[in-house]
């Protein structure tokens, strides 16, 4: 059966602490959780103002404090912009340690993309074929390690279907797959149900987020992503669009989570909560009667 998880980006603007974020999936009778990688120290994250994990701490540690919280990763973060020229340095290594790091965290998914913008200097088949290098390479170790890497529409080019078919066939593995982002593609201009009709089969990770009115008059269009939803998720103009996408992917067989991404500040994410569950419950009861 799917899950529910929520994205611990929700507690940014509170300077929370990954501690207190899994006090809040615990009250909350969560059983997933996700977040992002530091792949090294920063002051912010060790004085537990960050809600995120570095790659200091001891993976295997943290899994047994996740588990005292009957908690475990939906997935791990580690989004660097594969089409910028530094996706072959920086973001192979990145996503690589990423992957070790969830193997041994107990990480099903590592959440990778693209850049907002073309690479400046670049062809777009010139980028296509740059994050194709960067690709086959990071799926020969996500492989070694049982470890899904997920491509999320978040970017120029992932956003665009055309081109997440393409990247999705990079490689022929069953370890690279998509993180659907319900709020991205939503933004980008794009129609959130016909890409989740479209890449139902390859999708193994759903990021749930919704756009509030003015924030779609503003940027729908004219940007790639969000970071979360800034409004109470079913409150915007994206909700029924979620809910046609949830019921698309139980009919389809998905058994992965749903992961929201919401503003934690002033019960946002709470209320957030109360409705997806009440989303999902519908769609759970109309995929029983197909």
């Amino acid at each position: 059966m799917a899950g529910i998880g929520y994205h611990t980006d929700a507690f940014n603007s509170s300077n929370w602490s990954f501690e207190q974020c899994m006090k809040w999936a615990q009250k909350n009778g969560l059983k997933f959780i996700e977040c992002g990688l530091i792949d090294g120290c920063a002051y912010i994250q060790a004085l537990g103002y960050y809600p995120h994990i570095a790659s200091y701490e001891d993976p295997v540690l943290l899994r047994k404090k996740l588990e005292s919280y009957g908690l475990q990763f939906s997935q791990i973060d580690a989004a660097f912009p594969m089409s910028l020229p530094e996706g072959a340095t920086i973001g192979v290594e990145y996503v690589k340690h990423a992957i070790r790091y969830a193997k041994l965290v107990g990480a099903p998914c590592v959440d990778t993309t693209d850049n907002r913008t073309k690479p400046e200097g670049m062809t777009e088949r010139e980028a296509m074929a740059h994050m194709k290098r960067c690709y086959v390479d990071i799926v020969r170790v996500a492989e070694g390690y049982g470890v899904i890497v997920n491509i999320e529409p978040h970017g120029y080019f992932t956003t665009k279907p055309k081109f997440m078919a393409e990247m999705l066939g990079f490689c022929d593995s069953p370890c690279l797959r998509m993180n659907m982002d319900t709020g991205n593609t939503f933004i980008a201009g794009q129609d959130p149900v016909a890409f989740v009709e479209q890449f139902k089969d390859r999708i193994s990770h759903c990021h749930v987020k919704d756009v509030s009115p003015a924030l779609a008059e503003a940027v729908r269009g004219k940007a790639t992503g969000i970071a979360m939803s800034v409004c109470a998720i079913g409150n915007g103009v994206n909700a029924d669009n979620i809910r046609r996408c949830v019921e698309i992917l139980l009919a389809n067989g998905y058994q992965g989570v749903f992961s929201l991404e919401c503003e934690g500040a002033g019960g946002l994410i709470d209320e957030s909560l109360a409705w997806f569950r009440r989303a999902l419950k519908d769609a759970e009861k109309a995929a029983r009667k197909k």
